[in-house]
């Protein structure tokens, strides 16, 4: 396998400083959506999708679009930087999400031959929410074309010290969905070993690679928005805390969904042909 790292969507709002705590305080923020995809034995497989063309096209939420700012660029489509590499968007064969919010699976549609894989619980938020924050968030025309779901179940192993982890697939130990509820009823994060360690793709887990080093801090307004959008504040901190302590195994790299910093230097890091290649 080989990891490609994808920015599938660029959130640009105002306050920089406030966000990511650096240049002006009006200044716009650089917010990416960093995806996966993953060309594995079997195709391709996407890890998020960002925004979709129908998106990009004007089909999005008006409320979030004005607190984001989305650049809405129909290049930065996970379609279009699929073909852009040289691949054909119809091989991809698996989208494995972290959550359904419209920013990790704005996409969805693009992709109409694919499993979806979903963490059962995020499938069932989004299908019956239950409470003003969900009602909020999942929007159902974004898989109105009836996706292909694969839902995986709440049990399964130990991995890293995390509980309920379960593999893509009968007989594949290297795509592993992680729990890691609180961002949304059933965030997960998606684990690949490589031949350097395990990769963890922590979703929206945290937002900024200030959060997850030895002394964890967060600039005030991604720490206010992380808070004010959590379906469970407690479980988000609380795995949080335990991303850091994983985070110290050098065996191990993380990323968050968002991280401008993570996703230039991964992107950079996959220009190798050695890296980041599965066994």
């Amino acid at each position: 396998m080989k990891i490609h790292h994808l920015n599938c969507g660029s959130m640009c709002p105002h306050g920089r400083r406030l966000m990511q705590g650096e240049g002006g305080w009006l200044a716009r923020a650089q917010i990416v959506c960093h995806c996966w995809l993953i060309e594995g034995r079997e195709g391709l497989t996407l890890v998020d999708t960002g925004l979709g063309t129908a998106q990009v096209g004007g089909l999005i939420h008006g409320a979030l679009k004005a607190l984001m700012q989305p650049r809405l660029s129909l290049a930065e489509t996970a379609q279009a930087q699929i073909t852009a590499l040289g691949l054909n968007p119809r091989d991809v064969r698996h989208i494995v999400l972290t959550h359904l919010d419209f920013d990790h699976a704005g996409a969805l549609a693009d992709f109409p031959e694919a499993t979806v894989h979903v963490h059962a619980p995020e499938l069932a938020a989004a299908q019956a929410p239950v409470n003003f924050n969900e009602r909020q968030r999942y929007e159902a025309r974004l898989w109105a074309h009836q996706p292909r779901w694969q839902t995986h179940g709440v049990g399964g192993e130990r991995w890293q010290g995390f509980d309920a982890v379960r593999a893509l697939g009968s007989d594949d130990d290297e795509i592993l969905l992680v729990p890691l509820a609180g961002h949304t009823r059933g965030h997960t994060g998606v684990a690949v070993r490589t031949r350097q360690g395990w990769r963890l793709h922590c979703g929206d887990a945290y937002f900024f690679h200030s959060e997850v080093v030895a002394a964890p801090h967060c600039p005030p307004g991604l720490a206010l928005f992380q808070t004010a959008i959590a379906a469970d504040n407690r479980a988000r901190r609380a795995n949080q805390t335990r991303l850091v302590e994983l985070n110290r195994d050098p065996a191990i790299t993380l990323n968050s969904a968002h991280c401008p910093h993570e996703w230039a230097r991964d992107a950079a890091l996959a220009a190798s042909p050695e890296s980041f290649q599965a066994p």
